[in-house]
């Protein structure tokens, strides 16, 4: 993956530990050598701040491109506005999952964890083109934010804790600002830097992507253990992973399994599981002419009537009702 850094910033690192870039990126498999210690595990940190070096103006702007984000599931204290140029596969914030595509947009606030997937096997995938804008949660000050003007900007980074999709008007005005910067100078950066959260703060084309109720828990959060059964279920969600085998990669119990990956996922791995597999019918609705069986089967589901079950209980219609409700709105769109 290539990185171009902007101008605000300077040599980029990645904000997990990576000893072995095989043993935490969702792209590959789980090696046993990822079963560490107790104590190697204490000695390397869970949530990782960026090196002051990367952020030395406060913020700064990288655009990445490359086969697939090589990002694993981790979490940092700086906020991060996320654009996806090119790119079709899914993101993980907290307990959210969603499809992403040319165009996705989302602030995160301090220590939310987050993955984003792409999916190469996607039909017209190409590979992912991002911008990311990073910034130090401390950046503009107690005093400056605490002006009336900046009011709704520091409400807006609070809303941020559970990430912010943004979309329409929102999306279209930030994203021509995000891909201007790239050729600024710092000082002009910086200006658009606040332009965007200007634009962000005053919108309503947004919605709260994690659910009311996560919260960052930067002290329970092991980001090396939850790194490594994110790459067994991506490697398995479409077959049939089993909640005894995900235990067995972890070499915990099921009970233990199930309590660990509640508390980092905030939902239960069978509904994580289902959550994925149903984001992935959804596309291949859309995207292909494959029959709902054929999609059912490739999804991992056991049997039709199971999918269609868990289908209109996730989206409140059929698999054959939402492929004809996505039909006929991109024909009226054309």
């Amino acid at each position: 993956m290539t990185r171009r850094d902007g101008a605000a910033g300077s040599t980029l690192v990645a904000a997990w530990p990576v000893s072995d870039p095989r043993l935490l990126s969702p792209d590959g498999p789980a090696s046993p050598a990822s079963q560490f210690s107790p104590v190697a595990r204490l000695a390397r940190p869970l949530y990782q701040r960026l090196i002051p070096k990367a952020l030395e103006g406060g913020f700064a702007v990288k655009t990445i491109q490359g086969a697939g984000f090589e990002c694993p599931w981790h979490a940092h204290p700086e906020f991060e506005l996320i654009l996806v140029l090119k790119s079709k596969g899914y993101r993980i914030v907290a307990d959210d999952i969603s499809a992403i595509k040319r165009g996705d947009l989302v602030l995160l606030g301090s220590n939310v964890p987050h993955i984003w997937k792409h999916d190469p096997e996607a039909p017209g995938s190409a590979g992912v083109e991002a911008i990311l804008l990073q910034f130090d949660p401390g950046l503009l000050g107690e005093k400056l934010m605490s002006l009336p003007a900046f009011v709704p900007i520091r409400r807006l980074l609070e809303r941020a804790g559970r990430g912010l999709h943004f979309f329409g008007p929102t999306q279209a005005a930030v994203a021509e600002r995000l891909r201007q910067m790239q050729a600024m100078t710092p000082f002009e950066q910086f200006i658009h830097f606040l332009e965007i959260l200007g634009v962000l703060a005053e919108s309503s084309h947004c919605h709260a992507l994690a659910s009311p109720g996560w919260a960052p828990n930067p002290v329970h959060f092991d980001q090396e253990r939850m790194n490594r059964v994110l790459a067994f279920i991506h490697g398995s969600y479409d077959q049939g992973v089993r909640l005894r085998d995900a235990a067995r990669v972890m070499n915990l119990s099921e009970s233990a399994f199930s309590r660990f990956f509640r508390l980092h996922a905030g939902k239960t791995f069978p509904c994580f599981i289902n959550e994925l597999r149903i984001g992935r019918a959804c596309r291949l609705l859309i995207e292909t002419d494959k029959t709902v069986t054929e999609i059912s089967y490739e999804c991992g589901f056991s049997n039709l009537s199971n999918f269609n079950r868990q289908f209109l209980r996730a989206k409140q219609v059929s698999p054959r009702a939402f492929r004809g409700q996505i039909h006929a709105r991109l024909g009226s769109a054309a």
